[in-house]
C-alpha cells in the first residue's frame, strides 16, 4: 500500500468513526503503521496533524446539526463529545480538587497567580501544579480574588508569576489556539456536573437555564443550576456566560451584565 492510500485510508476511516472520536492509536492501527510514523506521515501528506483534522470534521458537522435545528446538547452527543467537552473547543480537562486537598486546606499545593489586561478588563488567575483553579475578572487590584482564594486554601503556597499564567490568558482569547489547558477547581458533585455541562456549549450559541438542568438529567432543579452556573470560578474557559433566560432575556452575569453581552458579541465575530 503507498502512503498516499494510507492516508486516504486514514482520513475514511476517521470520517466513519467521528462519533467515537478515534485516538491516533486507533487511527495507526488501522493503517497498519506506529502511531509516530502515522502522525509524521499524515502531517506531511494532510498538512496537518490527525487530532487537529479530527477537531475540523468534528466542528464542521457540529454546526451542521445545529443549522438542522438539533439542540447544542443532542448535536453534542451525537458527534462523541458527551463527556463534557465542548463542541468547539474539545480540549479542555477538568479535575476536581480532591476530599483530602480540600480537607488540608492545600498543604501540599504551589499556586502561582497574577493579574493580565483582557479585551474584557483585568483578569486574574491562579493555577496549581495540576491546573488553573481561578481566573476571574476585576475591576482595579486582586486582593480580593487572592484573598478568596488564600481562604479556601490558607496552607497552600502562593507565588506570584505573571510568566507562568499568561498561557492560560494567550489561550482564551485566542480563537485560533489548540493547546490542551487542564483545570483543577473545586466545587460540589452538582457543580462540576454543571460546569462540565457548560463546555459542551459552542462558542458564539446559548442555552437556557431549564435546557442545562435538563441535561444533567435534574430537570425540576433550574434554580440550583442558576446558583452553580454563578459560582463557575473560571470566566470566559467554561463559559457561563452563555446561558440565557428562558425568554431570551441576557439574565445576571457573576462579573457585570455589559461585560456578559461584550463576550457573547466577541464570540460572534
Amino acid at each position: 500500500m503507498s502512503d498516499y492510500q494510507r492516508i486516504a485510508k486514514a482520513i475514511t476511516y476517521i470520517q466513519q468513526h467521528i462519533s467515537e472520536q478515534p485516538e491516533l492509536d486507533d487511527i495507526a492501527r488501522h493503517v497498519n503503521l506506529s502511531p509516530f510514523h502515522f502522525q509524521r506521515l499524515f502531517k506531511r501528506w494532510a498538512g496537518t496533524t490527525p487530532k487537529r483534522f479530527l477537531q475540523i470534521l468534528t466542528l464542521e458537522l457540529g454546526k451542521k446539526l445545529l443549522d438542522q435545528q438539533h439542540s447544542i446538547f443532542d448535536a453534542a452527543d451525537q458527534i462523541g463529545l458527551s463527556s463534557g467537552s465542548r463542541l468547539h473547543d474539545h480540549f479542555v480537562q477538568l479535575e476536581a480538587v480532591t476530599p483530602g486537598e480540600y480537607k488540608n486546606k492545600g498543604a501540599e499545593l504551589k499556586i502561582r497567580y497574577a493579574t493580565h489586561e483582557s479585551p474584557f478588563g483585568l483578569l486574574f488567575v491562579a493555577q496549581t501544579q495540576r491546573g488553573v483553579c481561578r481566573a476571574s475578572f476585576i475591576d482595579q487590584d486582586d486582593e480580593n480574588e487572592l484573598e478568596l482564594i488564600a481562604k479556601q486554601f490558607s496552607q497552600a503556597t502562593f507565588i506570584e508569576d505573571k510568566k507562568s499564567t499568561k498561557t492560560f490568558v494567550e489561550h482564551v482569547f485566542s480563537k485560533t489556539s489548540t493547546q490542551n489547558i487542564r483545570l483543577h477547581i473545586a466545587g460540589t458533585n452538582f457543580q462540576l456536573a454543571v460546569w462540565r455541562a457548560l463546555l459542551s456549549i459552542p462558542s458564539g450559541k446559548a442555552v437556557s437555564y431549564g435546557e442545562l438542568a435538563k441535561h444533567i438529567k435534574k430537570p425540576g432543579a433550574s434554580r440550583a443550576v442558576g446558583t452553580a452556573v454563578g459560582a463557575n470560578p473560571i470566566a470566559v474557559l467554561i463559559p457561563c456566560h452563555r446561558v440565557i433566560q428562558q425568554s431570551g432575556a441576557l439574565g445576571g452575569y457573576r462579573w457585570g451584565a455589559e461585560r456578559k453581552q461584550m463576550i457573547q458579541a466577541w464570540e460572534k465575530i
